[in-house]
Order: structure tokens, then sequence, then C-alpha cells
């Protein structure tokens, strides 16, 4: 009996532990060269995000939004500082292994689609599982497709789809491969607000869908407050962090069920 004790409460024990944080950044730099000497773009970050967690990155035009997304995506390596995200310690990583490890965990939707042209919306969105060497690409992709409500538009080239219609297709490549991290840099950047708002609909229902962590970089602050937390970076640092909406509104749930 002492034994199966201990073992029961070892296992609560085990279920009362904070998970690891999905993203753990810890005094990131980031310093490019320029003709006129070398820019600091990033200048000391430090971020912890749990799994499942949505957050909004708002500030100015050149503040390092965008760079910050490109050091968690792992397409930029920092100056300085070290970097563990969706399990993997980014620092020092060869490009091959980048790429691998990107395949499979981070979905990023782009301002700009980056649809391939010459490929239809559901050779798009199966390009990563074909890389990822899986037997069922062309079912996902198309279960993917959708579910963001483009199952007649499957066979389309780019050309033939609306802006919106392009995004989603684009949404549907990210999600696809069920990534536990998705990274979004302006999605509704490039469309008309009735459009973005189905796109902002689209993609938070499918960040809750897989579970994924959301990390969305936006001059919205509306879009932001939709988030579970809003970060506001300036000159390259952290300059203010907030809970946002979806945060607020949860914690009466959480008040009532303690």
């Amino acid at each position: 009996m002492p034994h199966l004790l201990k073992a029961n409460s070892e296992s609560i024990k085990s279920l009362m532990t904070p998970a690891e944080p999905i993203v753990q950044l810890s005094n990131i730099r980031l310093t490019l060269p320029s003709t006129a000497g070398p820019v600091n773009i990033l200048r000391g970050i430090d971020l912890s995000v749990q799994a499942g967690e949505s957050v909004g990155i708002v500030g100015p035009s050149g503040s390092g939004k965008s760079s910050l997304l490109a050091v968690l995506a792992g397409l930029e390596a920092p100056t300085g500082g070290s970097l563990n995200v969706a399990g993997a310690a980014l620092n020092g990583m060869s490009e091959d292994a980048l790429a691998l490890w990107r395949r499979s965990h981070v979905g990023i939707v782009f301002q700009s689609f980056h649809l391939i042209p010459t490929m239809t919306a559901l050779e798009n969105v199966m390009v990563p599982l074909e890389l990822a060497g899986l037997q069922d690409a062309a079912e996902r992709a198309g279960t993917a497709l959708t579910q963001v409500g483009l199952e007649k538009r499957l066979t389309h080239y780019p050309a033939q789809l609306s802006g919106g219609e392009q995004q989603r297709v684009a949404l549907a490549r990210a999600v696809a491969p069920r990534p536990p991290l998705l990274l979004a840099d302006e999605p509704t950047g490039n469309l008309d607000g009735r459009t973005g708002q189905g796109i902002v609909d689209l993609l938070f229902g499918e960040a809750r869908r897989l579970g994924s962590t959301l990390i969305l970089i936006t001059h919205d602050p509306q879009l932001a407050e939709l988030c579970d937390r809003v970060l506001r970076i300036e000159d390259g640092v952290i300059a203010d962090m907030r809970a946002g909406n979806a945060a607020n509104q949860q914690a009466p749930l959480r008040q009532a069920a303690d």
C-alpha cells in the first residue's frame, strides 16, 4: 500500500508540474551589417511561451517584429543569446537540420502568400507533406483545404483565386503538417477588412483545433487583442507585455471553477 500511495503521489505531482515552454528565448540579440555599419535589430529579447498559448506582437515598422519571427522559425540565426523552440535548441543547428526541424514543427503564414504559381491549390498544400515523405499527402492536403472552405478550388491555380482564397491556401499549407507552432506575419495585410476577418477566424480556429501555439505579428491592435498575450516591441526590445482579451475572457471562467 505505501508503494501504491507513493506511485499515486508521484503521478499527481507529474500532472501538476508545469509543462516546458514551447518557446524559450534568453537574451536574443540580432545585429546585421549595413553600408553605414552594424545595425542592432534585436537587443536582448527574453520570452517564454506555453504550448497552446496565443501571442500577438505589435510595434512600429522597423522595431524588429518580423526579425523576431524569423529567429523563431530558424530562418535567421541570432547574433547572441539562446533559443529553444518546439523541443529543439536552434543555436548552432545547420541549415539542413533547421529545414528538417521546421518541416514538422513550424507552420508559417506570410503577408505575401508565397504560393507556387504553376501548382494547383491542392499541389501547393501537398508540398510540405510530400517533403516529409507522407504517403497520404493528397488526402491530408484535401482535408486541410476543406477545413478552410476551399473544397471546390482544389484544382485551381493561384492566378485563378482571389486574394482571400490564396491566403486560405497558404493557411491550409501551414496547418496541413499539424505543427505544434504556428507563426503568422501580417496575415491580413494584403486583404480587405471583410476578407481579412475571415482569415483571422480561420487562423485562430485552426490553431484551437490543432492545439497549436500561435504567434502573430500585426499592425492591428484589435487583432492582437484576440490573443492570450500582447507584446509590444520597440527598438528591438519588449517594451510592454500584458494579457489580451482572450486571457481576460478566460479569467472569470477560471475563477468560477476555483
